[in-house]
């Protein structure tokens, strides 16, 4: 290749290996969320509601790094399963609020050995894998 297009080379594309590891790491999780009936987009929403229980869309779609034309139909789906309520705000119909069902408050005692089931498929050691979190966290940062 002409030493002009180096940089077009896939092997010298930071967004390649974070793709498709990103996609490898989601794949460990399709068997565990698949017996709980989640995508793992939902596993990340049901994730801040077992933390938070109540909270806007804008402010889960602040955390999670999602738009509300990817959040809203998957909200509507996740009501739809009965584990979610969703509810405009008296003072502003522009905010929506998102609340955890009991049946998915439930969830989360089925859910509870999936970070463990994960932690296993990891070949980093420890040490690596906190300094990913670290870099993953200050690239995340960056972008808001």
């Amino acid at each position: 290749m002409d030493k002009k297009y180096e940089a077009l080379k896939l092997e010298n594309q930071l967004c390649f290996p974070l793709y498709a590891a990103s996609r490898d790491v989601i794949k460990q999780y399709k068997t565990s969320l698949d017996n709980l009936d989640l995508t793992y987009t939902q596993y990340i929403v049901m994730l801040v509601l077992w933390e938070r229980k109540q909270i806007t869309t804008k402010e889960m779609g602040r955390i999670l790094h999602l738009d509300s034309g990817t959040l809203t139909p998957l909200l509507k789906k996740m009501e739809g399963k009965g584990l979610v309520s969703r509810k405009r705000s008296e003072f502003d119909e522009r905010n929506l609020t998102v609340t955890i069902t009991d049946k998915g408050l439930n969830l989360r005692d089925e859910a509870i050995e999936i970070p463990n089931q994960i932690a296993q498929c990891n070949v980093l050691d420890e040490a690596e894998t906190e300094t990913l979190y670290k870099l993953l966290y200050k690239i995340m940062d960056a972008a808001k």
